[in-house]
């Protein structure tokens, strides 16, 4: 049942109005003054409140912000003796539903509670869906408790309430946007846009407008102002995906947001001043790119003000079960199969694979193997031929070589990089720093296939 809460310090008036309104099947509470409507809020789940506006111990204008401000699924409706403009103004901007005038609610009240209610219940459903999002973008749903990436989470956290520039650094597929997603949900940035853009997904020219935006006219079918991206993100953050893929020209202009919060829009030469913080990312190493004229140094030292290096899944073998596991649910629920394990010899594989896309790479191996799996039990049979070896390589070892032998490691390794250069015996030679002629040799001692 709906509740409403009347708050007036005349009790014939708030006699009748709940006798009105209960006859609409509402559950009504009652308060003579802003003290006891205070206490009525924290012990009842309340949805509207209908307050007189001049009462012993304050405003119902004033009031009703703080409503807004603590509950903010709960309308107010405001009930005044003597209306005036500026009271009516200041209501509706501090959250008030409606401002009405006493002596005409009998005939508008109840219509008036009816519209109320309509939007209490939105402004309930939109509360729970910003509480999802935000639980699905919080540390709190980054998996995982080995060393490595809680290390990683505390300093995220650390920075998060913060308004430094973080500079997230590891290899493709470590999960570089799901900690930037996390620092914004946690900083107090997060009422504001999270606009993320992947700076290797476009040519100069188009980066250039999607991150400043442009002038009406300043080419060819530009018919009107554009915003970019920071304009849009203004006092939130945007998110600057493979930043060692930026231009040398646009690095510049992105300095100057860094340095004083101003751009030029494309084709203007009035400069948009704008407050945002730039969380960015990138696999490559910016100090090599600096050496090779790649990157300024002087954005480098901007951007790197907090440095966060994300690990492999190789350096976290541990957590590879728990994730194997989180996809697994995620993919049979869309799939729509039941399968609910992973055989011990499938997992062995993954903990035993290169990684070299990390959790992408996981992700996508997960979900090539629900499609394919007929059983209820991810097994080796799903994964791809070249995981599957694995299984195979490891199993002959078992059976020929001690697993404490030099020899049965040597073989594992060799495998590994085998495995990772997808075949490539020349480029498994160059990263095991041995001759070619040796390598061939060992796949042939160890039949290695």
């Amino acid at each position: 049942m709906s509740k409403i809460l009347i708050i007036d310090d005349e009790e014939k008036i708030r006699t009748l109005l709940s006798r009105i309104i209960e006859l609409e099947g509402f559950e009504i509470f009652q308060a003579s003054d802003l003290k006891n409507g205070k206490k009525r809020l924290e012990n009842s789940d309340i949805d509207v409140v209908i307050s007189d506006v001049k009462l012993p111990d304050g405003s119902g204008v004033d009031f009703s912000k703080n409503i807004k401000e603590n509950y903010p699924w709960i309308e107010v409706i405001l009930l005044t003796a003597f209306g005036n403009i500026p009271d009516g103004v200041q209501s509706i901007k501090n959250g008030a539903f409606d401002y009405i005038t006493k002596g005409d609610d009998n005939n508008k009240i109840i219509p008036l509670v009816y519209k109320a209610m309509d939007k209490v219940g939105l402004n309930r459903r939109l509360l729970q869906l910003e509480k999802q999002l935000g639980d699905k973008q919080s540390f709190d749903n980054i998996i995982g408790k080995s060393k490595t990436i809680e290390s990683a989470i505390h300093s995220a956290k650390k920075v998060a309430v913060t308004d430094a520039t973080v500079l997230l650094t590891g290899e493709t597929g470590t999960g570089k946007e799901v900690f930037a997603q996390a620092i914004h949900t946690t900083s107090p940035r997060n009422k504001h846009n999270f606009i993320a853009v992947n700076c290797s997904a476009f040519s100069k020219e188009l980066l250039e407008n999607e991150l400043f935006g442009h002038k009406s006219g300043a080419f060819t079918g530009a018919m009107k102002d554009a915003k970019g991206i920071f304009e849009e993100a203004n006092n939130g953050t945007v998110f600057l995906d493979e930043i060692g893929e930026m231009p040398l020209d646009l690095q510049a202009k992105l300095l100057r947001v860094l340095e004083s919060g101003e751009f030029l829009k494309v084709g203007e030469s009035k400069p948009t001043k704008v407050n945002v913080r730039i969380i960015a990312a990138t696999n490559r190493d910016l100090q090599k790119e600096i050496d090779n004229g790649n990157f300024r140094e002087d954005l480098y030292y901007r951007i790197n003000i907090f440095n966060i290096m994300l690990p492999s899944l190789r350096e976290r073998i541990s957590d590879i079960e728990d994730l194997a596991g989180f996809f697994l649910k995620k993919y049979t629920q869309k799939v729509g199969k039941k399968i609910t394990s992973i055989s011990n010899d499938y997992l062995n594989v993954l903990k035993k694979h290169f990684w070299k896309g990390n959790i992408r790479e996981l992700r996508n191996i997960i979900e090539r193997s629900v499609i394919l799996e007929d059983t209820e039990e991810l097994s080796v049979g799903s994964l791809p031929f070249d995981m599957q070896q694995i299984s195979t390589a490891q199993s002959t070892t078992d059976k020929t070589l001690s697993a404490f032998s030099m020899a049965s490691a040597e073989k594992l390794h060799i495998q590994k990089i085998l495995n990772y250069t997808q075949g490539n015996k020349a480029e498994a030679a160059r990263l095991l720093e041995i001759g070619i002629a040796t390598l061939y040799r060992k796949i042939e001692e160890y039949k290695i296939s």
